[in-house]
């Protein structure tokens, strides 16, 4: 088939893979998305372009392309055989991939006059949803110099896809997709109009699913060092943040570093769990800044004069004098040797440039972002025990009675107008915080901590810097 590939080609194939490896040195999406019938790949794929601004490939968009010969031919065969040729569709693919908006990052320019224009950087690239759908394909794509980044398979067990793909109803109006179990519309008039799509009942299910379990076994090893499974079979939110978790990570190199881990977010948002978790598993030094300067003025420290005035005060210690003490806890062996996950600060671009300067610079950096409600609901809740000093939370860790119950205080620092305070604080300055750590990876915090932290652990396992300092 290559050769066949090769004879149609207006140009030489070996400048084309030139140049596309060439451009490929400027970072842009290049991620293929598979999975069996049912399994939800266009829809991630479709959240994948959106959220990464990049451009969206499938065989029925390759095929729609208007004044393009080669898509008037594929769909004369799509609407003959329900399939293209492998050979007219890699072409479709190679005509796409020439042009600028998918190999290299565009330009674009924005403003009211020509006085205030400003441009800006856009990553494009490119999402292959559903393609190489075999071997071959795979095979034929490589050797033109068209090599994804990422490569993402969803999984899920049979007998789920197929109650999946039987529940599914197409509005024929608006072309939405709507599930007789997962999302039926609440509207009588869509309801009454939802039809069943052609070809979906459960031998053609069985058949498609059979087609595919025997070509993805024979597509995976071309992608063995770039490619990840993620179970289908969970929320289709929790399966995009997964998917975006590892195509935002570069892949992991073979040079030995130590993990300096650097957690962002508002006051609520899981950031000790996540750091304890972190330290109990790869050793690191857990360093809460707010700890330290405790730890402080609690052993008498040099630095304990300085930070006890404003403890009295309740006021913000002033940066220099905090950077003292962390400096001072980095600087110690344990932190230089097993590295360390820092939560606490930097707090807003002037501490974080402040700690740039110094030399502590993260080579991984998150942000957990949790909703408002979320937040109340987690810290507004909780109580402790005066007497005994045990710590309660009336939703997930209620008092065993209501004697217990009666006498529970809350700190004053968990009130609803306190937490919003210290919200509002954190969202002003986290703008400038992520671009300042450009390279950063932002997470849902707002689900179970334990996903949460494998998100964490996959962008630290599977991921390193550009250079490795």
């Amino acid at each position: 088939m290559l050769e066949q590939l090769l004879i149609h080609q207006p140009k030489d194939p070996i400048p084309f893979m030139i140049d596309h490896l060439q451009r490929d040195n400027d970072y842009v999406p290049k991620i293929v998305i598979l999975g069996p019938p049912a399994s939800g790949k266009t829809t991630i794929a479709m959240w994948l372009a959106k959220h990464l601004s990049t451009n969206l490939l499938s065989v029925e968009s390759l095929i729609a392309k208007e004044y393009s010969p080669l898509a008037a031919d594929a769909r004369m065969h799509y609407q003959k055989f329900k399939m293209v040729p492998d050979m007219l569709l890699i072409r479709l693919m190679q005509e796409r991939l020439k042009e600028e908006d998918c190999v290299r990052r565009t330009l674009f320019s924005y403003g009211l006059s020509q006085s205030t224009e400003q441009s800006s950087l856009c990553d494009t690239g490119w999402i292959l949803d559903g393609i190489p759908e075999t071997r071959e394909q795979a095979l034929t794509i490589q050797t033109l110099g068209i090599s994804p980044r990422h490569v993402i398979v969803l999984s899920a067990p049979d007998t789920i896809l197929i109650e999946r793909n039987l529940g599914k109803r197409i509005d024929p109006q608006t072309g939405e997709i709507y599930h007789t179990t997962f999302d039926w519309p609440p509207e009588s008039e869509i309801q009454n109009r939802l039809m069943v799509p052609a070809g979906i009942f459960e031998g053609e299910t069985a058949r498609k699913l059979l087609e595919y379990h025997r070509n993805i076994v024979r597509i995976l090893p071309s992608y063995p060092k770039i490619l990840k499974v993620i179970s289908a079979d969970q929320p289709c939110v929790d399966v995009f943040y997964q998917a975006l978790t590892y195509v935002q990570t570069s892949h992991r190199s073979n040079a030995p570093f130590t993990p300096r881990v650097l957690l962002c977010g508002p006051v609520g948002s899981g950031k000790s769990l996540q750091a304890a978790l972190l330290a109990q598993k790869y050793g690191l030094i857990n360093v809460c800044c707010g700890q330290l300067l405790k730890e402080a003025v609690a052993d008498k420290s040099k630095y304990s004069d300085l930070i006890q005035p404003f403890f009295e005060k309740e006021i913000a210690v002033p940066d220099n004098i905090i950077m003292k003490v962390l400096k001072q806890r980095l600087d110690q062996q344990d932190c230089v040797e097993r590295g360390w996950v820092l939560h606490g600060f930097p707090r807003d671009l002037d501490q974080a440039h402040l700690m740039d300067n110094l030399g502590y610079k993260p080579n991984r950096v998150f942000f957990l972002n949790v909703p408002f409600d979320s937040v109340i609901e987690r810290l507004s809740l909780r109580r402790t025990d005066p007497i005994t000093g045990e710590r309660y939370h009336l939703m997930y860790k209620p008092p065993p009675t209501i004697e217990v119950q009666t006498r529970l205080l809350q700190n004053p620092k968990d009130s609803e107008e306190q937490i919003k305070l210290k919200m509002d604080l954190f969202y002003r300055n986290s703008a400038e915080l992520e671009q300042f750590y450009g390279d950063a990876i932002t997470l849902n915090g707002d689900q179970d901590p334990y996903t949460v932290f494998e998100y964490i652990e996959s962008g630290i396992i599977n991921r390193l810097p550009k250079k490795v300092p």
